[in-house]
């Protein structure tokens, strides 16, 4: 059996929005009876914004099934749905089958973080949060801070200057900054508060950074009050780095839908 040209896209389309961790929803006819656009088994890969790869047939059934694929993606539906279609009653089409369709929800990440800082504390927070569904971007100026493998989810910028990489970020992402240096860190919160669309800034620190860090964003005329720091739940009695990053999951748990 041969294959059209085009009639796989969908599935290289699936692999990229799940490597993105973009919610999409995959298009099948389950079942054609009488004259219908496709046979069963035809699929198309339908993204949040309404973009799309493979066809079911297109014409009034595809842009049906189009507009409702991009409102499940969009509303985070997380069960397959079926929609049993007559084609002249219900689209006006000539054809005058039956098709029943298929929609396979996948959700998208629920948080993207990007960690600044690949130091002790940074290590272990991509360790404890390995295998939850978020995606991490990692940042730090030295290409020899990151280790040699890298969990799923997790991707390694090398930046230099870091708070350069704020701007790239997507709107509602989770923004902790843990380098090397309090300057830098204060940088990376001012650039992201400055934004003003991110979920979360937060940066590692006592109640003393946190104040002096708050008088200098004050300065600059932003708003000081988006500054998280102390990170991590409250109420943690350790510094051990692992400790920290747990109580600093538990908080950015609380951001996204898990």
């Amino acid at each position: 059996m041969t294959t059209a040209p085009g009639q796989l896209d969908w599935l290289g389309a699936l692999g990229a929005a799940r490597e993105a961790g973009e919610p999409c929803v995959l298009v099948t006819v389950a079942a054609a009876r009488g004259s219908s656009p496709r046979e069963a088994g035809a699929k198309m890969l339908v993204r949040r914004d309404g973009g799309f790869a493979g066809t079911i047939g297109g014409g009034r059934l595809e842009h049906r099934a189009l507009a409702r694929a991009a409102e499940l993606a969009a509303t985070g539906a997380s069960e397959p749905v079926l929609e049993r279609i007559a084609l002249g009653p219900a689209l006006g089409q000539c054809c005058g089958g039956e098709v029943t369709l298929l929609f396979e929800p996948f959700a998208g990440v629920a948080l993207r973080v990007a960690l600044f800082g690949a130091g002790h504390v940074g290590r272990a927070v991509v360790e404890v949060m390995a295998g939850l569904p978020l995606r991490i971007d990692w940042i730090d100026p030295r290409a020899d801070a990151f280790p040699a493998t890298l969990p799923p989810g997790v991707r390694a910028i090398v930046a230099d200057p870091p708070e350069d990489e704020v701007a790239d970020l997507s709107p509602g992402t989770a923004v902790v900054a843990m380098t090397h240096g309090h300057d830098l860190d204060l940088a990376i919160a001012a650039a992201a508060i400055a934004r003003g669309d991110l979920r979360y800034v937060g940066v590692i620190g006592s109640e003393t950074k946190a104040a002096r860090f708050r008088a200098r964003l004050e300065r600059r005329g932003l708003d000081a009050s988006r500054l998280r720091c102390p990170i991590g739940v409250p109420g943690l009695a350790t510094k051990h780095p692992r400790a920290v990053a747990i109580a600093l999951a538990a908080e950015l748990l609380g951001l996204g839908r898990f």
